[in-house]
């Protein structure tokens, strides 16, 4: 969004010197940085030049009418929001720009508000367009894999062959060895990395609770129902829900995602109608479920229809050679969450930590990283980890 230290800076392309002069002063007088182009050549070289935030672009010009820019700006990948300036004779010219990819209109003689309006809106989109991307880029990071070691390498492989497929995954593995990590990348990789992605927690959520959540349910289904919700599956309609902890999902919740595996098709508590659904189901579990369907607690037929790729996450003991790589990404990550210079690991402390037994594995080593992060001094030593973590 605008912010009043920093000015957003516009590009004016209109061969009328008249025209141009108005909308200097009117983006002026609002604290809008304006410069002038009095044909498309001359714009273009500009844009090219400079760091524009918009561009307000006349369609009637000669040498190059409003349009080629249009086309050569969309073709050079830039990313500002373009506004066109249509006489009243050009009108189905500017609807067809705005569909190749122009954000808006305005008509001379020009309407003051309708201008100021304009502007602000497509200055606002692109700042909304570049937060998404830092996000994105931010969310990226959150969900590297990182390492090299040969267990990890192997999971990377299983992840790349699996992905493309819809064939539903059960990922085994400890607590804190980066199950719902595998999910993603797994989604990620796969056709509908476009359409969401829905982790849902079974341990979390009480079991009286489980199915609406699940499921969703009809207004009135149960005293706290106001209104019409819907579940899990249908949120993940075209993509992929996670069933993370689905040892501790209760029995008839169990009966009713083999239903929903089984026809593709779910009912929501209280309903009546059936309701298609195209989802891929992951699932995630640190239990032992042969031992659970022994016991009773799991239903036999259900983990058969889950684990037709059964992907095995390795625990940290495992896989030590890739301690050092994941030390310095999380401290690379924490101090820049904590705006403060990078820390170092000594080779020495590294030694030190593949000696630790990591019973609570990544999720474990990250928490022993931001403790030494804010107590020690710049460069973290061997006796800094004697001194702060417990073996």
């Amino acid at each position: 969004m605008e912010t009043e230290d920093v000015m957003s800076k516009i590009l004016v392309i209109d061969d009328e010197k008249s025209i141009r002069s108005s909308l200097r002063e009117i983006l002026e007088y609002e604290k809008y940085e304006v410069e002038e182009a009095a044909d498309g050549m001359e714009g273009l070289k500009m844009i090219k030049a400079g760091d524009f935030d918009a561009v307000l672009c006349d369609i009637k010009m000669p040498k190059m009418d409003g349009t080629e820019v249009l086309d050569k700006i969309i073709a050079d990948g830039e990313e500002f929001p373009v506004i066109m300036i249509s006489g009243h004779g050009n009108i189905d010219t500017a609807v067809d720009a705005i569909k190749k990819g122009a954000f808006d209109y305005i008509s001379k003689p020009l309407d003051l508000n309708r201008l100021l309006i304009t502007v602000r809106n497509a200055l606002d989109r692109a700042s909304l367009v570049s937060e998404t991307k830092v996000l994105k880029r931010k969310i990226s990071k959150t969900y590297d894999m990182v390492g090299s070691s040969k267990a990890l390498n192997a999971i990377q492989d299983m992840i790349d062959k699996v992905a493309p497929t819809n064939a539903r995954v059960m990922i085994t593995g400890e607590n804190g060895t980066g199950k719902e990590l595998v999910a993603r990348w797994v989604h990620e990789k796969s056709d509908r990395a476009g359409a969401p992605f829905v982790e849902v927690n079974c341990a979390a959520i009480p079991s009286e609770l489980i199915e609406s959540e699940l499921f969703g349910h009809e207004k009135g289904a149960f005293t706290s129902a106001i209104k019409q919700r819907k579940g899990n599956f249908e949120q993940a309609e075209g993509g992929t829900i996670f069933l993370d902890e689905i040892g501790d999902m209760s029995l008839s919740a169990q009966a009713k995602v083999l239903r929903a595996l089984q026809e593709n098709k779910i009912m929501r508590v209280g309903g009546e109608k059936d309701i298609k659904v195209n989802v891929r189901v992951i699932a995630a579990t640190n239990k032992d479920l042969q031992k659970e369907i022994a016991e009773g607690n799991f239903r036999e037929d259900l983990y058969h229809r889950l684990s037709v790729i059964l992907l095995h996450v390795p625990s940290l003991n495992d896989r030590k050679d890739d301690i050092p790589a994941l030390t310095e990404h999380f401290a690379k990550q924490i101090c820049e969450d904590y705006g403060m210079p990078i820390k170092k690991f000594g080779k020495d402390a590294y030694t030190e930590l593949k000696k630790i037994d990591w019973s609570g594995n990544i999720r474990e080593l990250r928490n022993v990283v931001e403790r030494l992060i804010i107590l020690c001094d710049k460069d973290i030593t061997a006796k800094d980890i004697t001194n702060h973590v417990k073996k």
